[in-house]
């Protein structure tokens, strides 16, 4: 992974910008998976396996101010939720 294309040094997560854009995006790193649903705000979404989010079960939620400074605290909220495993 390439931090010149991720915000995150973990994640393989878009710029800001690919949000701004009001698209959703989702990845995965080992059995970790996550999504970010784009709306009013940024949605962040979590749960372990190779389930889409759909079939999954989510562990975790949680929403972001759509800003730079609400996508950070994402990033690290994400960060944070990827550790805990």
């Amino acid at each position: 992974m390439s931090t010149a294309t991720s915000s995150s040094k973990l994640l393989d997560i878009p710029k800001y910008y690919y949000f701004s854009s009001g698209n959703d995006y989702s990845g995965s790193s080992g059995d970790f998976s996550y999504k970010v649903k784009n709306g009013e705000n940024l949605k962040a979404l979590t749960w372990h396996g190779k389930l889409c989010s759909e079939k999954a079960v989510i562990e975790n939620e949680a929403e972001f101010e759509k800003s730079e400074e609400g996508f950070e605290a994402m990033i690290k909220w994400l960060e944070e939720k990827l550790e805990e495993k």
